[in-house]
């Protein structure tokens, strides 16, 4: 899979759209895929970070596990994760 591909997919979490990827971030000593930068829906936002407006935040891969699991071209990335862990996954860019 090439990253042009994951970029504007969307993400998912049990059901709950929370965002679309705007960019990726790399380890630069590993070569890994660390972190997604989502720009976080604005339902997304109130209900998992209690903030009123939309904006970006990072997502660490970890959350969203193997891509076999997780990723659909049809619907996009499913987390593997629960609405409630979900926030231990993301940080401000």
């Amino acid at each position: 899979m090439k990253f042009s591909e994951l970029i504007e997919q969307n993400v998912y979490c049990e059901g709950l759209r929370i965002g679309k990827i705007k960019d990726i971030h790399v380890d630069g000593e590993d070569w890994k895929v660390t972190h997604f930068e989502l720009e976080l829906t604005k339902e997304a936002a109130k209900e998992l970070l209690g903030a009123k407006t939309s904006f970006r935040n990072v997502l660490a891969v970890s959350a969203v596990g193997p891509a076999s699991k997780s990723f659909t071209k049809d619907t996009g990335i499913d987390a593997q994760v629960s609405r409630g862990q979900i926030r231990i996954y993301l940080r401000p860019p």
